[in-house]
């Protein structure tokens, strides 16, 4: 991965988005114990370590000289209400509540703690909404985009092979930039994603840490082998990262985002195309033409099969559009 973990350390406490007043003061040191919890235990992603942070950097705001453990559903209830006011999005604000909720849960198994102030708040409601997918058609085009630069074959080869991997996988933008060229486990690496050819699949570390194999497509693997048949003209100081920069250096996500959109861009796309949108094509597409929803939960490493349901909707929601076009009593009279 790029960059080195950023461990959880008492430095002060800043106000993050929706916060009352900003707070200058060390990290209480429950939250600095729960932090390294995360980090050393559960084995976080620095992502969402970063993301725990600063939720609870926001609880320290909240109860500003007084102590985390004295704070009361009250006083929970009022922050996320103030948060609502001033502009928070309500899953930005359920987010906020889960991690506070943990974090009191985490307290209680090792601390004293007479309840969880959480326990009882719960975010505004917010509007269902489903995952923005592309159309097999425009999904088919943008396979086939024309490449940024046409005069490197080298570039043009890496980007079909990362566009038809995200499309036939389902992967996220985070478990792809991680993905190694072979299993390595030596020199103070191990593999969090690797390639196996001879089985057709691919090796993924997703959410949680936890593992899963996924299968790919024949025109992803012909991609990947044509992009491996020519990374060694790119490959530098680091043998194993798949998908290289110019300099051979692992790709970024940040680099990967703008090169999937301009690719879109150039292919005709009329769509914002980011890799989810990519991860949410494949799994309605697949929902669509299988009709198995474990498969797909399977395929896409979620956790929980509420999470894959959303795509039903989705999918609802085509049959429904086939249904008013074909049906003669669903047709409007003229």
């Amino acid at each position: 991965m790029n960059g080195e973990r950023r461990k959880p350390g008492p430095a002060s406490a800043s106000a993050p988005e929706g916060a009352d007043e900003p707070v200058e003061r060390p990290r209480d040191p429950l939250v600095v114990a729960y932090l390294a919890s995360l980090a050393h235990e559960r084995k976080l992603s620095d992502h969402t370590l970063s993301g725990y942070t600063r939720e609870l950097d926001a609880l320290a705001v909240v109860a500003g000289e007084r102590a985390l453990i004295s704070l009361s559903a009250v006083d929970i209830r009022g922050a996320a209400a103030r948060a609502h006011a001033g502009g928070l999005a309500p899953r930005s604000i359920a987010h906020r509540l889960s991690v506070w909720r943990s974090f009191y849960r985490w307290v209680a198994i090792h601390h004293d703690l007479a309840a969880n102030p959480v326990a009882a708040v719960r975010a505004p409601k917010r509007p269902r909404t489903l995952p923005k997918a592309i159309s097999a058609d425009d999904a088919a085009r943008l396979m086939d985009a024309p490449p940024v630069h046409p005069e490197d074959p080298v570039e043009t080869a890496r980007d079909r092979a990362m566009l038809e991997l995200f499309y036939s996988s389902g992967l996220r933008l985070a478990e792809l930039v991680d993905l190694d060229l072979r299993y390595v486990d030596a020199d103070g690496h191990r593999s969090l994603g690797w390639i196996d050819f001879d089985a057709g699949d691919v090796h993924v570390t997703g959410k949680g840490k936890r593992q899963r194999i996924v299968p790919v497509g024949s025109k992803a693997l012909d991609a990947l082998k044509a992009w491996v048949a020519v990374r060694g003209q790119w490959e530098r100081q680091d043998p194993y990262p798949l998908f290289l920069s110019a300099r051979g250096s692992r790709m970024s996500r940040a680099v990967v985002q703008q090169r999937v959109k301009r690719l879109a861009l150039l292919a005709g796309v009329p769509a914002n195309v980011h890799p989810h949108v990519l991860r949410h094509s494949f799994a309605t597409h697949v929902l669509q033409s299988s009709g198995d929803l474990r498969a797909v939960q399977e395929m896409l490493g979620h956790a929980s099969i509420s999470a894959t349901q959303v795509y039903t909707s989705l999918d609802f929601q085509h049959l429904a559009k086939v249904y008013d076009a074909a049906h003669p009593r669903a047709k409007k009279r003229s």
